[in-house]
């Protein structure tokens, strides 16, 4: 009789290794949780040549206007840590606007965040969606990334921090919450 609880004991023991081991390994590849606080200098005419906003292309006949759909808008804005437009630069958000809603309200919006920072230079985020832009907590998706970010998912919030409109410059506050599937 002893001899058949020796395979048994041995089979239970193998079977909590396995175990042990399965539950350490999903814990190993949970997902890293980031979230990353941003502002975005938006300004056609700053004094810095590479930061711009620049419409590229209208509905033939009507004014250049950003609530116009059709109106796509190709940017280059700084980004910083603060709201500070002295604040030290930490990327750049290079993409485009497409005013698609027939409210005039809504963007197809896609950008990449150029990382510059030493923190996490050379990393990109890639965001997409559709963002009411007058509409504080307009939310588009992380869709990737590179670098520190390979694989990122995750989204992104905006909301006006700064307008002056006689001068065309807005701060842009931008929150992202993205979850790293590796590294």
């Amino acid at each position: 009789m002893a001899t058949n609880l020796v395979p048994k004991r041995l089979t239970n023991l193998f079977l909590v290794l396995v175990l042990a081991n399965i539950i350490y390994l999903a814990k190993a590849t949970e997902p890293k949780k980031t979230t990353l606080s941003l502002y975005f200098h938006d300004t056609p005419d700053r004094c810095d040549s590479n930061v711009k906003v620049i419409p590229v292309t209208r509905i033939a006949g009507k004014a250049w206007n950003v609530p116009k759909t059709g109106t796509v808008i190709v940017t280059e804005d700084l980004i910083t840590k603060t709201s500070g437009q002295n604040s030290a630069e930490v990327g750049r958000a290079k993409g485009m606007y497409v005013t698609a809603g027939s409210n005039g309200l809504d963007s197809q919006v896609s950008i990449s965040i150029e990382f510059t920072d030493e923190e996490y230079k050379g990393s990109t985020i890639e965001m997409q969606g559709i963002s009411n832009q007058f509409m504080p907590g307009a939310e588009v998706s992380v869709v990737g990334g590179t670098g520190k970010f390979r694989f990122a998912r995750g989204y992104a919030t905006f909301a006006t921090h700064h307008l002056d409109i006689p001068n065309r410059y807005a701060i842009i506050r931008c929150d992202i919450t993205v979850q790293l599937h590796c590294c």
